[in-house]
């Protein structure tokens, strides 16, 4: 019949630390990587907004619109980067305060963290 499911390993020759991982360890590992990566794009992202609406704003040469436009673009900037960093506060303020870990997830037999 074959050997038991959780004995099946994902193997990728291209990143070797994943080369006897089994699937739920591969989810384990990718899921927290995502959400990083997603907070770290998102940071850099926004920061660039803000460089691009400060740097419209100093172009401006007294242009009501423009300096609007960029007024705008800074704000959104601000803005953005303050959500990310509050969503990563209010993470690991209810990780610490409930001990557990919010990017834990449980279905069935399979544990994701």
């Amino acid at each position: 019949m074959g050997p038991p499911l959780n004995s099946y390993r994902l193997t990728n020759p291209l990143l070797p630390n994943l080369v006897s991982m089994r699937g739920s360890d591969f989810f384990e590992w990718l899921v927290p990587a995502l959400i990083s990566l997603t907070l770290i794009i998102g940071v850099v992202v926004f920061f660039f907004v803000l460089l691009w609406g400060a740097i419209s704003w100093i172009t401006s040469g007294g242009d009501k619109a423009a300096v609007e436009s960029a007024r705008g673009k800074v704000t959104a900037g601000i803005i953005g980067i303050i959500i990310l960093f509050s969503i990563y506060a209010i993470v690991k303020l209810l990780q610490g305060f409930f001990g557990i870990n919010i990017l834990t997830l449980d279905i069935l037999n399979l544990a994701i963290q």
